[in-house]
């Protein structure tokens, strides 16, 4: 039925499964590896599945011609298997293992960070960016404001708008501007960091540097 629908449905095409090299996962009775004995008598099925696709950004961005086509995540199935000695549930746990490469678009920085001036909440700050040519930037992209010990994306502590906060534009680089009521007070040694929304990741960071 799986396989039917893939070849209807034009959203299911690109998605990959592993062999199905395990006893059907549906209907059994509770408590047991016993399938369904009541009246019913439903027929075992292969009702529990793993299914995956894998949306390389690089295709995306190469259908616009900004970077070229190669694949920046590659999956490999290493295990794909049911648990029989689950029996909570009419059905049997499914779960798959995968191995993911990740590769870098390139070995440069696409972007370059600076703070300009000195840093402080006394006033507003400015920053200064340049990006490489085939940089495919976005009105969506920001550049965040992160303590050195920052570990996620999310860990900003202030951010501005690429487009919505520029305050001058060259062809060799830009500015924007970061409201000085967002600077922290306290101080302390910050970094700054570029996020691309095309890329769905940081593309630039900054030297660290006190505010």
């Amino acid at each position: 039925q799986l396989n039917m629908a893939k070849k209807k449905e034009k959203f299911l095409e690109e998605f990959k499964e592993g062999p199905l090299q395990f006893k059907p996962t549906y209907k059994f009775d509770l408590h047991s590896e016993v399938y369904d004995t009541s009246e019913k008598k439903r027929k075992p099925a292969w009702t529990d599945r793993i299914l995956w696709k894998v949306k390389n950004l690089s295709e995306i961005a190469s259908k616009e011609g900004e970077l070229p086509e190669e694949k920046l995540i590659s999956v490999t199935l290493e295990d794909y298997v049911s648990h029989m000695s689950y029996g909570i549930s009419d059905h049997k746990p499914v779960t798959g293992t995968f191995k993911l490469e990740m590769k870098p678009i390139i070995s440069d920085p696409l972007i370059v960070l600076n703070p300009e001036g000195e840093w402080s909440a006394d006033h507003d700050v400015v920053i200064c960016y340049s990006a490489v040519p085939e940089f495919p930037s976005s009105a969506w992209d920001w550049i965040g404001l992160f303590q050195v010990t920052f570990r996620h994306m999310k860990d900003y502590v202030t951010y501005a708008w690429v487009e919505d906060d520029e305050i001058s534009s060259t062809s060799n680089s830009k500015q924007v501007y970061m409201s000085a009521s967002e600077i922290p007070r306290m101080g302390g040694e910050f970094l700054l960091c570029y996020y691309s929304n095309n890329l769905q990741s940081i593309v630039g960071v900054s030297e660290p540097f006190q505010v």
